[in-house]
């Protein structure tokens, strides 16, 4: 068993991210806020909390990306303000379908990704100061599409059953079943693929180990919301993007060269790739994410109003992205730690909303959250220098 978990250490190590503590920090909050208030682990307060942090959670990975190669995006709560902004406009006020209304926002946050990525890349402006232009634009641009406007609210079915929408349980078994195969399939092709080239493989049994952690884990989380009301489109939404991001962060030449940017971009450079294309892709990808995210919140709120966007949402996805295990320095990190990070912070918020606890003090908490985590992430970035 020893041997074992020195195993799981040294592959969760490997990755750069500390995945085990931060599981194991998640653990202790719940423990925490369930000694408190027993409610906190009831299956409906879970599923309020999955549905609470979907979209805070989508915003983060977009948030990772810009990380892992040493930028930052100041702009992703404007982004997902205007892009709700822009659906609810194009639904309630021009009468489009909701899910034209829903591809139309995504464009423009596209577009908007493009052009700051493009002025950061082309002019070699620090990616602070562009989005930090781009937090107070786009945000004006969302106050002159509302205008004298008041709140939009949102009646589309296709629009609101983003968050209202719930399946059966025998579809999370469904699902269950092929993500276990797929893993299970992924790690014996790379195990192969390691043999052939003469590469040392981990004990198979930690392999099998880890495989069963995640079968048990997605199975506790089926059951918790079958208890509920059922298995939330927009959670298999969120982690249908962590899955396919993460695929493309670690199986893909685009996705290595993205560490790779981060890790030293003027080396990257001298090998020949392409920093400055790398560079606006990953800023159109995190500008998407974060208009989805937005698309996500007013589904979930069914209304849009000038203050969407606003407030701590951008501290949050940073927050969420860094507590989860990305580095602020760039090259390291893990798609999963958007996931990750997003579930601390809204445990929290969530605890100390059951708990009643006032304003301040849950300002104070989170942002000593946030600050513990950077220092962790500064030491140990010393650590692994000496």
């Amino acid at each position: 068993m020893r041997t074992i978990l020195r195993g799981l250490a040294r592959a969760d190590s490997a990755t750069h991210v500390g995945v085990a503590q931060v599981l194991v920090g998640i653990a202790a909050i719940w423990a925490v806020f369930y000694f408190l208030n027993p409610n906190f682990l009831s299956a409906t307060n879970l599923t309020n909390l999955a549905l609470q942090i979907a979209a805070v959670a989508t915003i983060s990975i977009g948030v990772v990306l810009v990380l892992l190669i040493g930028h930052i995006d100041l702009s992703v709560g404007s982004i997902s303000g205007l892009a709700a902004t822009v659906m609810a406009a194009l639904s309630v006020h021009a009468g489009l379908p909701g899910p034209v209304a829903i591809i139309l926002a995504l464009c423009c946050g596209l577009l908007i990704g493009l052009v700051q990525g493009l002025i950061v890349a082309a002019f070699a402006i620090p990616s602070f100061v562009v989005t930090l232009g781009g937090l107070i634009g786009w945000q004006g641009l969302q106050l002159l599409i509302f205008d004298s406007t008041g709140a939009m609210n949102l009646g589309d079915p296709s629009i609101l059953g983003l968050t209202n929408t719930f399946f059966q349980p025998w579809v999370g078994w469904v699902l269950t079943l092929a993500v276990v195969l797929a893993t299970g399939a992924a790690t014996a092709r790379r195990r192969r693929r390691r043999a052939q080239l003469g590469l040392p493989n981990v004990p198979a049994i930690i392999d099998v180990v880890r495989l069963g952690i995640l079968a048990v884990a997605i199975v506790t989380v089926i059951l918790v919301f079958g208890v509920s009301r059922g298995i939330p489109l927009s959670v298999v939404i969120v982690l249908a993007l962590v899955v396919v991001t993460d695929f493309v962060a670690q199986r893909t030449l685009f996705g290595r060269r993205i560490y790779a940017v981060g890790g030293d971009a003027q080396a990257a450079a001298r090998v020949g790739m392409n920093v400055n294309r790398i560079t606006v892709q990953v800023f159109v990808l995190a500008s998407a994410f974060a208009a989805l995210g937005g698309i996500l919140s007013a589904s979930r709120l069914t209304s849009v109003t000038q203050s969407a966007g606003s407030g701590d949402i951008l501290l949050i996805a940073i927050a969420g992205a860094v507590i989860g295990g990305t580095s602020l320095f760039g090259g390291r990190g893990s798609i999963w730690s958007a996931l990750l990070g997003a579930l601390v912070i809204g445990s929290i918020s969530n605890g100390m909303d059951l708990l009643a606890l006032p304003s301040p003090v849950k300002l104070m908490i989170t942002g000593a959250v946030l600050i513990a985590a950077v220092v962790f992430d500064a030491v140990m970035r010393r650590r692994r220098a000496h």
